[in-house]
């Protein structure tokens, strides 16, 4: 139940990243509303997976969700450039979350 409990929250802080991002320094309403729930439900579901989870895995797997999430949606709805170079990198991080996942 933590891992799942990780994987949405690291998937919520893709969220509150891309609506901080769209609130334009706080000064939208619906992207900074957006921002502050899946911000604090982020937290809470790390919080929750910390309860069995160690630290430095957690974290480290919550950050890189949401790290690459966030490119990825920079990527697609931004249109923020896409190079092998990004994507190689992206990859890696993957292949960091991942490898924590089975170190777990």
């Amino acid at each position: 139940m933590a891992w799942i409990a990780l994987v949405v929250s690291g998937l919520l802080e893709t969220v509150w990243a891309s609506a901080l991002a769209e609130s334009r320094t706080l000064t939208r309403p619906t992207p900074t509303a957006v921002f502050l729930v899946a911000m604090i439900a982020s937290m809470a579901g790390l919080g929750f997976a910390l309860r069995t989870l160690p630290v430095g895995t957690a974290y480290a797997v919550w950050v890189g969700i949401g790290a690459v999430g966030t490119a990825v949606y920079g990527i697609v709805a931004l249109d923020e450039p896409a190079s092998v170079v990004r994507l190689l990198c992206l990859g890696l991080i993957v292949a960091g979350v991942v490898g924590l996942k089975l170190a777990h």
